[in-house]
């Protein structure tokens, strides 16, 4: 089974959360849309989890991880920045709360995503970024995902040592993916 999110229309989707009373709204929002969308790979019953990468501390909410694509909701209410992580996927940040920069080396500036915005990671490409305050989005790598999860994974092995965190992210990420191939995703 080739991919079955499409980003131009996970940015529509993450664009028509835009403006919503609170960012609990806008999450359900953007679950309920994706549901409706892929009935059957999404799932909305796993926790939101801290995660540690980069250098950065955020949290996620997986909704969807198999070999070859996830996609989650990741933000943080107080800010955060880091590393970005060099893959060979590719990856998108739809912005639907908040703000998050980045650039790239050599930048001299600044990128600013406002709500509605996308940050495009290419396959080999590194930023740095940030979030000043707090910002919201839906996270969407394609590609061989699996090969992210050392950068993934490493802070909070390495760095925070949150052994609780880091098994229930593997186990939440396994659990899915042998959902996903069970229903021939690859």
């Amino acid at each position: 089974m080739a991919a079955i999110f499409d980003p131009d229309d996970l940015r529509a989707m993450a664009k028509s959360a835009v403006g919503l009373s609170n960012r609990q709204a806008a999450c359900a929002h953007i679950i309920d849309e994706l549901k409706r969308k892929h009935p059957g790979h999404i799932r909305d019953d796993i926790p939101w989890l801290f995660n540690n990468s980069g250098g950065a501390m955020g949290e996620m909410k997986i909704l969807h991880f198999s070999l070859s694509e996830y996609l989650l909701l990741y933000g943080t209410p107080i800010g955060t920045g880091g590393h970005s992580g060099r893959y060979r996927t590719q990856l998108w940040d739809f912005v639907f709360d908040g703000e998050m920069w980045s650039y790239e080396e050599g930048e001299l500036e600044r990128t600013v995503f406002e709500p509605g915005g996308v940050s495009y990671l290419g396959k080999g490409r590194v930023k740095g970024w940030g979030v000043p305050h707090a910002a919201f989005m839906l996270e969407y790598a394609r590609g061989p995902v699996v090969t992210m999860l050392p950068f993934g994974l490493a802070d909070s092995a390495f760095s925070t040592v949150d052994m609780p965190t880091l098994a229930k992210q593997l186990w939440y990420a396994s659990r899915l993916t042998i959902g996903e191939l069970l229903k021939g995703k690859v």
